[in-house]
């Protein structure tokens, strides 16, 4: 009877394969938490038991590849990088590093000179194009780099650069000139996971079936090129003991299929997910969900999720209300916006910005940069040039709406 009794057994779970039994519960929530959560819970969703935050830091720690997906527009998700960071450098010092979708490869010695100390902040981002390549508000990410340079922790960048995803989004792979494609990581196309989520997240979209195959090798491109650098960082020899905490959107890491298996694939080592959830949502917050119907997935979304508000960080956020041009170092006004601050400071398209604070504008970086450190009620000295005048206007900065695409 022992014998037979394993026997047994295994034919009873093939014949239940076979005959399609359903798993008892919700695999994204196998165990389903006690209460409704509220803003600042941590749930571990594996088992559905609540943490706090120095459990939870304690546990993610263990793992040599911390995965944190955040709500790019959130300060909470920011919040929540950061005290990971600060965690792993604490329990792991000197064997740490950072690796950011928001960079690529190509930005590195930018990165390393961060780092190093050797850049102030406005020359880093002038030097990395944060305005034209990320342009999300620096200051959601200030607390990071900052800690990252402090600690003098290493920054990757993982991202694509633009120009391979354009060409890889209008092109078919086999298409591509075969130099392109030899620049290309490994890709695996086959995931039905992520099939579904970029079918899904398309699925409002009319454009067809060409669309819809070139947002899928876009996607793909990113999860697999992020993974692949990752990987890279992590196997070099050097960096054997090296520990890594990847900050990307939450798409890119959410049910793991994005970037984490993809680095599994690669180099097989500890990982953990993090991510957020938010459950209070302003109005004026509302407009930027997407209104997709996400499938559902066999797995929890995160090992570890922190429930949040959609936080408002740029509520206080102004603009002059201008377009802008720039040639041979003169940065000129072109069309002003009724009623914008510009208007009311009385600047005149053709005029020449030629200082604000005291501070040279050359290129319209020197003007975007000033601005992105000013809020409602401040205000700033103009100098103008207007034909042959030099003018000194002040702007009083308010806040302004439907001022999109305007500087």
């Amino acid at each position: 009877m022992q014998r037979l009794l394993p026997a047994l057994l295994a034919m009873m779970l093939l014949a239940g394969c076979a005959a399609g039994v359903r798993p008892i519960g919700n695999p994204e929530t196998p165990y389903p938490p006690t209460r409704p959560p509220e803003v600042g819970d941590i749930l571990h969703l594996p088992t559905g038991i609540y943490l706090d935050t120095e459990q939870m830091l304690a546990t993610v720690t263990d793992a040599r590849i911390v995965y944190v997906g955040e709500t790019h527009d959130n300060p909470a998700s920011h919040r929540l990088q950061v005290e990971i960071l600060r965690a792993m450098a604490d329990r792991w010092p000197g064997r740490v590093s950072l690796g950011m979708e928001m960079f690529t490869p190509e930005q590195q010695d930018v990165l390393d000179a961060w780092v190093a100390g050797d850049l102030d902040e406005k020359d880093f981002l002038r030097q990395v194009r944060w305005f034209q390549t990320w342009s999300m508000d620096f200051g959601l990410y200030r607390d990071l780099l900052n800690l990252a340079r402090e600690r003098k922790i290493p920054v990757r960048g993982l991202n694509a650069n633009k120009k391979t995803v354009s060409l890889v989004g209008r092109t078919p792979l086999e298409e591509l000139p075969p130099e392109t494609r030899k620049q290309l990581p490994d890709m695996d196309f086959n995931d039905p996971y992520q099939g579904a989520l970029v079918a899904s997240i398309f699925g409002g979209h009319s454009q067809g079936k060409a669309m819809l195959d070139g947002f899928r090798r876009v996607q793909t491109l990113w999860d697999e090129t992020m993974a692949a650098n990752v990987a890279d960082w992590l196997a070099r020899p050097e960096n054997r003991e090296m520990r890594m905490v990847v900050v990307a959107g939450g798409n890119h890491i959410r049910n793991g299929f994005g970037i984490p298996r993809r680095v599994f694939r690669r180099l097989p080592t500890s990982y953990v997910l993090v991510g957020s959830r938010e459950i209070e949502i302003p109005e004026e917050r509302k407009d930027r969900l997407m209104d997709v119907s996400i499938p559902a997935f066999p797995m929890p979304a995160f090992d570890f999720v922190l429930f949040t508000r959609y936080e408002i960080h740029d509520r206080d956020k102004v603009k002059l209300g201008v377009m802008l041009g720039e040639k041979d170092g003169r940065v000129t006004v072109g069309k002003v916006l009724p009623e914008s601050n510009a208007a009311r400071a009385g600047l005149q398209e053709g005029d020449v910005i030629s200082a604000i604070d005291g501070h040279r504008v050359e290129e319209t970086y020197d003007l975007l940069y000033a601005l992105s450190r000013k809020k409602v009620g401040d205000s700033g000295q103009l100098e103008i040039r207007r034909g042959e005048k030099v003018l000194n206007l002040e702007v009083r900065f308010e806040k302004t709406e439907g001022h999109h695409g305007r500087k």
